[in-house]
């Protein structure tokens, strides 16, 4: 069961519902999204009627959600979110009515390569620039990433390009320190399952990049998204950037029916990471396309200014004519399907 607490409610209203639940045995989570605030209830939903919550002051329904997750289940909102990233003034939107491009290196590598990789992410028409400064590799001996340097020069390059950064935490106890640089937390496919992390996440108050694990299957991925928006963050972007199967032909597969599916179950917003996917530069355009044409509120792609000198991923990453390309389809086949490019929102009067 949950609580919709109306979009000018207090923190006092929001505080007496919590307050009713436990003096009734039961747990509440608050959870935050950009319009309003939801109060996740968990005990006996016969206790639960007798409080009559739906007549508290700033209550606005309440909800009875029979799916396992119950915030972020269409259920319990039945129109889809719209997630803001970069702050409410200058953000960039992530949603049913926009199409947003996130692009930049998968690692950063150094001061030079990422901002030359952010602007050309920026030509491309990206509004937001992911890099990684810690790196989850399979082989320990592989780069691992800058840290703390990493998150510098991405701080750097948002100050100089304005676009707000997108960076992966891999450590509950990193949340901190990388939420202080970064305008948005990525969880990558590895770190799915880790509940630690994902609870860590959704108590930092930044929107949360949520990428399926490898070998998760829907409802893994939407009961990871629960944890985050248990412990309070509703602004959750899912990520599908292909799971492992018995095919080898493409590093990953890439599951496009999955961004329809999950639209139906789940009121966040779903995007395609086609490098990931396909792992070769040639596959990154046609199935970005096919990300666009399934419904897709936006695509992950990885850019480098020297992809034959990158650390991480360079048969990946795109540059020259294969990004002019991408531009191309994402400046064209988007209004096709009623979407609009997603662009910084105009500064609060």
């Amino acid at each position: 069961m949950v609580v919709v607490m109306q979009p000018g409610a207090s923190t006092a209203q929001v505080a007496a519902v919590v307050d009713r639940v436990r003096e009734a045995g039961g747990e509440a989570f608050v959870s935050r999204g950009v319009s309003r605030t939801i109060i996740g209830l968990i005990g006996d939903v016969d206790e639960f009627r007798a409080l009559n919550l739906r007549a508290m002051a700033g209550v606005a329904d309440v909800i009875r959600v029979s799916s396992p997750y119950k915030l972020v289940s269409r259920d319990n909102q039945p129109r889809r979110s719209t997630v803001i990233v970069g702050g409410p003034d200058r953000g960039v939107p992530i949603g049913p009515d926009t199409f947003t491009l996130i692009a930049g290196p998968c690692a950063v590598e150094s001061a030079e390569q990422t901002f030359d990789a952010a602007e050309m992410a920026k030509a491309a028409g990206a509004t937001l620039l992911r890099g990684g400064a810690f790196k989850p590799r399979t082989s320990p001996y592989a780069f691992q990433g800058l840290g703390r340097q990493g998150l510098r020069i991405l701080a750097d390059v948002r100050e100089a390009t304005g676009l707000p950064i997108v960076t992966e935490v891999l450590d509950a106890h990193d949340v901190p320190l990388v939420a202080s640089y970064a305008d948005m937390l990525q969880v990558g496919t590895r770190n799915m399952h880790n509940y630690a992390l994902l609870q860590a996440v959704g108590k930092a108050q930044l929107p949360v990049l949520l990428k399926r694990g490898m070998q998760a299957t829907v409802e893994e991925w939407l009961m990871a998204a629960e944890y985050i928006a248990q412990r309070g963050n509703l602004d959750i972007v899912l990520c599908e950037r292909g799971i492992r199967t018995f095919e080898t032909s493409t590093r990953n597969t890439l599951d496009i029916a999955a961004v329809p599916v999950v639209q139906r179950l789940s009121h966040l917003p779903v995007i395609v990471d086609p490098s990931h996917s396909g792992g070769r530069r040639d596959l990154v355009l046609p199935l970005a396309r096919a990300a666009i044409a399934v419904g897709a509120d936006g695509i992950l792609v990885d850019v480098h200014p020297a992809p034959e000198d990158a650390l991480v991923d360079g048969p990946q990453a795109l540059v020259g004519d294969d990004l002019r390309q991408l531009a191309s389809a994402v400046r064209r086949l988007p209004p096709l399907l009623g979407r609009r490019p997603a662009e910084h929102l105009a500064p609060a009067r």
